[in-house]
Parts: C-alpha cells; structure tokens; sequence
C-alpha cells in the first residue's frame, strides 16, 4: 500500500512539475499579470507540500 502512495505521488508531482513549466514559460516578458504569479505560488506550494507527504512515507517506511 506504502508503494502505490509514493508511486501515486511521484507522478503527482511529475504532472506538477510539468505544470508549473508550462506556466513559467507562458509568461510574457512585461506585465505580468498576479493571477499568473499566484497560478505558479499555487503550484509550488503543492509541489512542495507532495514532496513533503514522499519524505514523510519513506521516513516511515524505513523505520518500520
């Protein structure tokens, strides 16, 4: 069960990582606009917070 949890999150976090690309390189060079910076906060709070959650069930993989 541990395994499909961080299976589950490694491809969370990929599909995130891909998103918060795609967002990066969408914007333009002037005016950015704060609903593109929050878009990309969001996603980096949500990559970190996966991330986080992976460390967590390794941690408690290894010490069982």
């Amino acid at each position: 069960m541990i395994m499909d949890k961080k299976e589950k999150l490694k491809k969370e976090i990929k599909d995130l990582e891909e998103k918060l690309k795609d967002r990066e390189e969408a914007l333009p060079a002037h005016s950015v606009r704060s609903h593109q910076i929050l878009l990309i906060e969001e996603l980096e709070t949500s990559i970190e917070e996966k991330k986080n959650e992976l460390t967590n069930l390794r941690k408690r993989k290894s010490n069982s």
